[in-house]
């Protein structure tokens, strides 16, 4: 079975494209951070004064792929750790597609009128403190455990 976005080549054609698709909703300021250590990808934009941040996980990307491919003796050339350290360097390219879709999705949703900018992005929004939404709720404990 194929794991989405595993054929992914280039982050950067996909960061392009959500920097083009945030400046058409009104976002002045854009940037992605990789953090190589954390295996996660960090946007961050501004929106009428308003700061973002969302965090991809390359980590859970390669997981997925790890599952679906799991190491065999069959795979030659490649050791059990050199096959993990591919899923990941994979992981890292395909988390710039998978945020470039769900960015230009929740944008659709917005331009149509189904959801306003703040019903979408207000998990991501950053706080006082320079937290988001969503870990302050968590911190706070707002809402239910999940079952």
């Amino acid at each position: 079975m194929t794991t989405p976005y595993e054929n992914a080549t280039s982050g950067v054609a996909a960061r392009d494209e959500i920097i083009k698709v945030l400046r058409r909703v009104g976002c002045d300021s854009i940037g992605f951070m990789d953090d190589f250590e954390k295996h996660e990808l960090l946007l961050a934009f501004r929106h009428r004064g308003r700061q973002m941040q969302l965090r991809a996980s390359a980590s859970g990307w390669a997981a997925l792929y790890l599952k679906e491919h799991p190491y065999s003796y069959r795979i030659r050339g490649r050791t059990e750790r050199e096959h993990r350290e591919r899923a990941l360097a994979q992981g890292q390219i395909a988390i710039n597609s998978i945020l470039r879709d769900w960015v230009k999705g929740q944008i659709m949703a917005i331009e149509t009128g189904i959801l306003s900018f703040d019903a979408v992005f207000l998990p991501f929004m950053l706080t006082h403190d320079g937290r988001t939404v969503s870990d302050r709720v968590n911190q706070l404990g707002l809402l239910e455990a999940p079952a």
